[in-house]
């Protein structure tokens, strides 16, 4: 039986109606659309527009413009390329994927645009897959801001563990990184808040997908590793803003918590970057 995400040693059998955590009788609210947890019951009601109340992307907004945006950018990487389903020829790859040494001189925005480029079709298509599918359980049950810190503080991690650990001539590219703090922050999530049959599905995927960083040629291990770490550390200020570590100031803590992890990616990217001359191409993608 699942045990209250804000009391672990007391079992319940019932869920907050809004975000499904379990929730013990001291911390259940009764509301006219069922039980609710303290944040769920206490959280101002947002004013919707008509159409956004009938939209049909629902609790996930930023999972599909996600998408929307990875998938337009790919369509762009196409038509400046060579054709057919191989984008690796795109100038859009060499002018915004992720390289130490270019980093080191000055071009930082590679950190974050190299999250948005793939180098081909099957590349994009698992990590949408994988975002997808991350993203309907995920978003809506921390948050669209929420979610959004998750995503961009794993992408900066992963491109930080990428110069780190790769050439500093290897171009990366792929929303990998990102995708794998999705997994390590859903399931620090999922078992924290006693959902431990969640969790272990989402740990297996975890390990297979490990399993397959580290014997495939052509990933980047430390954009994977990078974005797994950042991911979890985000997971983990969520679980700890739930069981009240921080006060009444949670979402501060945990906002500012998510902001620092990107930022000291970032400051870190920057440092562990060198500047080199006499650039030479290379490709190490990031596949899913």
């Amino acid at each position: 039986m699942a045990t209250c995400y804000r009391h672990p040693n007391v079992e319940t059998g019932v869920s907050c109606s809004s975000c499904g955590r379990p929730i013990c009788p001291d911390c259940m609210t009764t509301t006219p659309v069922g039980m609710r947890c303290p944040e769920c019951a206490t959280e101002k009601t947002r004013v919707r527009s008509g159409a956004a109340a009938t939209s049909q992307v629902g609790g996930y907004p930023a999972t599909i413009a996600l998408i929307a945006i990875n998938v337009v950018v790919f369509l762009a990487e196409m038509a400046t390329g060579s054709g057919g389903l191989s984008s690796t020829t795109s100038d859009l790859i060499g002018d915004f994927g992720l390289r130490g040494a270019q980093v080191a001189d000055g071009e930082w925005y590679r950190l974050v645009t190299s999250g948005f480029l793939h180098a081909g079709f099957m590349h994009i298509a698992f990590n949408m897959i994988a975002l997808y599918f991350l993203g309907r359980v995920l978003e809506p049950s921390i948050g669209t801001v929420r979610f959004l810190m998750v995503y961009f503080a794993s992408l900066l991690a992963g491109s930080f563990g990428a110069i780190l650990l790769s050439d500093n001539l290897a171009l990366t590219v792929g929303a990998s990184g990102a995708v794998f703090g999705l997994f390590a922050a859903t399931f620090i999530i999922a078992y924290g808040r006693g959902l431990g049959h969640v969790a272990n599905e989402i740990g297996v995927i975890i390990g297979i997908n490990l399993l397959l960083t580290f014997t495939i040629s052509g990933i980047s291990i430390g954009g994977h590793i990078g974005g797994l770490i950042g991911g979890a550390l985000c997971g983990l200020l969520v679980i700890a803003g739930e069981r009240g570590y921080f006060g009444s100031n949670a979402r501060l803590f945990e906002y500012g918590g998510m902001i620092a992890i990107g930022a000291v990616s970032v400051f870190a990217a920057l440092s562990a970057a060198e500047p080199v001359h006499g650039i030479q191409f290379a490709l190490v993608s990031l596949p899913f």
